[in-house]
């Protein structure tokens, strides 16, 4: 496998009505990504359904399955875990769901491979509010919170949790997997935090963001509490951290 080779994460639960077609758009694209899932046991024969399409596609559609629901963040450090053994150069992290656009990742990983960014965030608030068919509650609450980070931890992220994201590997490679905190979305806050404080550079991809057509947000309260406080905790540890430029 050559370095230069380019993977997309994507966690699946209960994402039967998503799970091929979502495969097929990121294969389709111009630009060659490589598919991992991370299938929580999901009880609706999500992790069959790719089955089917990596040996429809062998070499390029993998599968990791767990015993359970085990938080969004570990999903994506045991996928971040994976990449880096199979030597990707380029990794990414997107939902299952189309609310992020598979065309957007030809953009993202073409961010970092030109070297404007060691990560490249696909936003929805760099400029304005880009965000289609969310109840007008969650997208205050999400632009809103997102503006929280910016002050507490002073990072310039505009779409601090972001899930749709590319990493160049070194970034990877850098931050210490293992002493990653966050399971929920707040993991997303915490890994463009941690870039930042190793001296990374992140740059925001304007996107548009469309909510689920097909199946079942996983957001709860408990998720955005993670990420609300656990903000105040993450710039805390940070002023006692000492961060070895990259």
């Amino acid at each position: 496998m050559t370095k230069e080779k380019s993977a997309v994460i994507i966690p699946m639960y209960n994402e039967s009505e998503n799970a091929a077609a979502i495969i097929d758009a990121v294969l389709a694209l111009p630009t060659e990504f490589d598919v991992l899932v991370i299938d929580d046991n999901s009880p609706d024969g999500t992790a069959d359904i790719v089955k089917a399409k990596a040996q429809e596609h062998p070499g390029r559609v993998f599968i990791i399955e767990r015993e359970g629901k085990l938080g969004l963040g570990t999903a994506y450090i045991t996928g971040f875990k994976w990449c880096l053994e199979q030597g990707y150069e380029y990794i990414c992290e997107m939902d299952a769901d189309f609310s992020h656009n598979p065309l957007d990742l030809v953009k993202l990983q073409a961010a970092v491979a030109s070297g404007e960014g060691d990560v490249a965030v696909g936003s929805r608030y760099v400029t304005g509010v880009n965000v289609v068919n969310w109840p007008m509650g969650r997208v205050l609450m999400s632009y809103y919170a997102s503006k929280y980070v910016r002050l507490i931890t002073r990072i310039p992220v505009y779409d601090t949790t972001a899930g749709f994201v590319c990493y160049r590997r070194k970034v990877l490679e850098t931050i210490p997997l293992d002493e990653v905190k966050f399971k929920g979305y707040a993991f997303q806050i915490e890994m463009k935090f941690t870039a930042v404080m190793y001296g990374f550079k992140v740059v925001e991809i304007p996107i548009i963001f469309v909510n689920r057509v097909l199946g079942e947000s996983k957001m709860n309260s408990g998720i955005f509490g993670e990420a609300v406080f656990g903000v105040i905790r993450l710039k805390w540890n940070s002023l006692f951290k000492k961060y070895e430029k990259a």
